[in-house]
């Protein structure tokens, strides 16, 4: 239907549509009202396709013989038994041969970038990334028969294991104390004596999913009668309240030294003999008056939080975190990675991006750029040339002029319609095409019809 493919013409909408289906048949909704950050959830769904497409053995295997995965950087090899639990990677590349030995004899595998690998993950990732507007990630482990592979332990993420293949045992147990919940790091390998019982405790078939939030202790291993696939889709790592403080205190501190003398002034200079450890019991109105006047600095400290600007920090590590988009055939034809500049015939041949006032552009996803406002100047960051594999690549940014401002809040508004470039709000219409021009090399703006005929 029109209506619904409208709909997902929008990243954002795209996003909160597969959010569902990974979800369903409960509500996003419900889940974030009870679940989220909270309890975990178990789906049973009785359909073993219900992820079919997504990954599965016969993709790790090509991985595998592609030649590009190595130990330890993509493909980890372990084992637990007897309590003990052990990494046993060799180095340089993980082919096929010392792999499936590895497997053979009962180790598990853990593919650390399926992404990399998968153009069905990347997919997969890449959109929902927007809807938890923190990096999306995922592991994916394969498990012998009557294994283990890894010692219970808690993670600092969200967790949302898709079962592939086969069928796992899962043991989930709360956190132990109130300040492992939510906690900021993952735990150190635990042992059995160390947990009490489980919450939780299930067989997971094909097509089910269990949550579970941070600091939920788990451990899973494989019965007799079956190998295990599954993946791990991992959000919300360092994205709490209090990272964001990390942020915005010490630009807080900073805009106050500059702007108010009354965080210049001198400490009293007979403090050190009424403050301290050693005189917290006395009572002394020099004290109250010493807390008190922190206590006053602290609360004015408010005034100055730059706060959009601490959000706008957070983006751009958000940002470099990103997987680039997946584009659809004609996604490509209508931008610069579909574009015909060739050699042909002695020389090169549709180099020129001819884009007048009446081409019509749209922004290629919505969550693909951020505008910053920084002390070097503008700065639009974008996703589109980030790598796969986390990193890779610097965090990509064009420096643009301030007056260029209202064209990118513009075309952030408009989508995903598509727009003039004679709209643009720029001064002249030389402007207008020169700014589109650089947003669609950059891959971040597409054009309603493909530029050039090839």
């Amino acid at each position: 239907p029109g209506g619904r493919r409208r709909l997902l013409e929008d990243s954002r909408q795209r996003a909160a549509e597969l959010f569902r289906w990974l979800l369903a048949p409960v509500a996003p909704a419900e889940f974030l009202g009870r679940h989220w950050e909270r309890a975990p959830l178990l789906l049973r769904r009785g359909d073993p396709g219900y992820y079919a497409g997504l990954f599965s053995t016969a993709d790790f295997d090509a991985a595998l013989r592609g030649g590009e995965v190595h130990f330890g950087t993509h493909l980890d090899v372990t084992s637990y038994a007897e309590g003990v639990r052990e990494t046993h990677n060799p180095s340089g590349r993980a082919l096929p041969a010392v792999v499936w030995d590895f497997y053979q004899n009962g180790c598990s595998l853990r593919l650390l970038c399926p992404q990399a690998f998968s153009p069905t993950v990347w997919h997969f990732l890449s959109i929902l990334q927007e809807q938890f507007g923190s990096m999306a990630g995922a592991n994916t482990y394969l498990t012998p028969p009557g294994t283990q592979g890894f010692a219970p332990h808690y993670d600092d993420i969200e967790a949302f294991v898709l079962q592939l293949e086969g069928k796992k045992h899962w043991r989930i147990y709360r956190p132990r104390t109130d300040a492992e919940v939510l906690p900021q790091f993952s735990s150190a390998n635990l042992t059995q004596a160390e947990l009490g019982e489980p919450v939780l405790e299930t067989v997971l078939e094909a097509g089910d999913l269990l949550y579970f939030p941070r600091g939920f202790i788990h451990q899973g291993d494989c019965l007799p009668d079956a190998h295990s696939l599954h993946i791990t889709v991992s959000s919300y790592q360092r994205n709490s309240w209090a990272d964001f403080l990390e942020k915005l205190l010490p630009a807080a501190l900073q805009m106050a030294l500059e702007e108010d003398v009354e965080y210049r002034r001198g400490l009293p200079m007979d403090y050190l003999q009424y403050m301290g450890v050693a005189n917290s019991d006395t009572v002394d109105a020099r004290r109250t008056a010493f807390v008190e006047k922190v206590q006053s600095l602290i609360k004015k400290l408010v005034d100055y939080a730059p706060i959009d600007a601490a959000v706008d920090q957070r983006a751009k590590s958000f940002f470099h975190d990103c997987l680039p988009p997946v584009l659809t055939q004609s996604e490509k034809a209508q931008s610069v990675y579909g574009f015909p500049a060739r050699w042909q015939d002695g020389g090169p041949c549709n180099v020129d991006i001819l884009i007048t006032k009446d081409t019509e552009v749209r922004l290629l996803r919505h969550g693909i750029v951020r505008l910053c406002n920084e002390e070097a100047g503008v700065m639009l960051y974008y996703t589109t040339e980030n790598s796969r594999v986390y990193h890779k690549e610097e965090l990509k940014f064009l420096e643009l002029d301030p007056e260029y401002t209202d064209s990118i809040e513009f075309l952030l508004s408009s989508y995903p319609n598509h727009v003039s470039v004679a709209n643009l709000p720029c001064e002249t219409l030389e402007e207008k095409i020169s700014l589109a021009t650089l947003l669609f090399e950059k891959g971040i703006l597409t054009t309603k019809k493909p530029l050039a005929k090839i």
